[in-house]
């Protein structure tokens, strides 16, 4: 029988690493608890590098719970742009008025209190309380799945819930009281520039090269165990981009389900011939000049994933009402509503800019 692993083996070398080695972020140089929130929902599926103006734009239009309680919806996903998973922001916000009514304004310095907060999990309320509070809790994410699994070579299916669950028990016992933000912040670092997700992991720079299990055997590609998610549905759609002048046509979304609320290219399922969009124009009241041929793109989502085909679509008259759609000028479309990172491939053919590319210098 394999010999147990001493996890309090892994502190001090780590702490050492990372007084060295912690990267200079703009949530690290004054760890609020709103700081620390708004970083952690959204680094989470984006890299640091993308984030850090996200951050500093959120901070500075919304800069504690209360702005955030108050700000209208379409400013709020306007400021999210291009970093996906907007329910992640609108459920912020909901946290953010029951925070106001519940807590003074103030993110409450208790772990089962902020796991209580609408679209705080485990994760992020041991990243608040941790790092922000120093309450001695664990914060488990991708990161520290994989280090842990590795320097242990432990071979459990990190996708169940009762492996992320234990290795939370596990680390919890052996929390250092004073330490406790460094050190979870020093896993996460570790994790995402040392004991890299994809590619070999950089063993030479490791604080615990001498002591990881994984590192010895050779077993590192292996590990961590990840069972494969469900296959993503494939969803064919051909996306319109429609204008006038320098008016382009956007569709406002449902509030519910999909990208609710936000705004889009008018499309359709299904990738439809050019006789086909003909059709359908005219079945919109659309009287289309010139009609060309878009390139395919596509994009992934967590559950779907869109083969999207397109066109540009010219008409000459403006006047018309359709429902749930407006058209609007490509200036303000940029400033006031916000479209998803989906249809960015299209976006280009009306100058319109998503995201960070409306910050970047011409």
């Amino acid at each position: 029988m394999r010999e147990p692993f001493d996890l309090t083996t892994l502190i001090e070398p780590l702490l050492n690493w990372f007084k060295d080695h912690a990267r200079v972020l703009p949530w690290r140089n004054e760890p609020t608890p709103y700081r620390v929130w708004v970083s952690e929902i959204m680094l989470q599926q984006t890299r640091v590098e993308a984030v850090k103006p996200y951050f500093d734009r959120f901070l500075e239009e919304l800069p504690d719970v209360a702005a955030l309680s108050d700000c209208p919806e379409e400013k709020l996903l306007k400021l999210w742009e291009g970093l996906g998973y907007y329910n992640r922001v609108r459920n912020m916000q909901i946290a953010a008025q029951t925070v106001m009514e519940n807590y003074h304004g103030e993110l409450p310095a208790d772990y089962e209190a902020l796991t209580k907060l609408k679209g705080i999990g485990h994760y992020t309320a041991g990243a608040i309380a941790s790092i922000a509070f120093g309450i001695p809790v664990p914060a488990v994410d991708g990161n520290v799945l994989r280090v842990i699994s590795r320097v242990t070579e432990d071979d459990a299916d990190i996708m169940k819930a009762s492996v992320r669950t234990a290795m939370e028990k596990d680390l919890l016992e052996i929390m250092p009281e004073n330490r406790a933000g460094a050190f979870n912040q020093a896993l996460m670092e570790l994790g995402a520039t040392v004991c890299l997700p994809n590619g070999a992991p950089l063993c030479e720079a490791c604080p615990w090269k001498e002591v990881c299990r994984a590192q010895k055997s050779g077993r590192w590609r292996e590990l961590p165990v990840k069972s494969k998610a469900k296959a993503r549905r494939i969803e064919d759609r051909t996306v319109l981009v429609i204008k006038a002048e320098d008016k382009v046509l956007l569709h406002k979304r449902a509030n519910k389900g999909l990208l609710a609320g936000l705004y889009e290219f008018p499309n359709v399922e299904g990738h439809l011939k050019e006789e086909e969009v003909i059709t359908y124009l005219k079945k919109m009241g659309l009287s289309p000049i010139r009609l060309k041929k878009l390139e395919d793109s596509r994009h992934i989502f967590s559950h779907i994933e869109w083969h999207m085909t397109g066109y540009a679509v010219q008409i000459d008259e403006t006047e018309q009402e359709y429902q749930n759609m407006l058209f609007v000028d490509v200036k303000e479309t940029e400033e006031q509503y916000p479209i998803p990172a989906a249809f960015s491939r299209y976006t280009g053919y009306m100058n319109i800019r998503l995201g960070n590319d409306r910050y970047k210098e011409e």
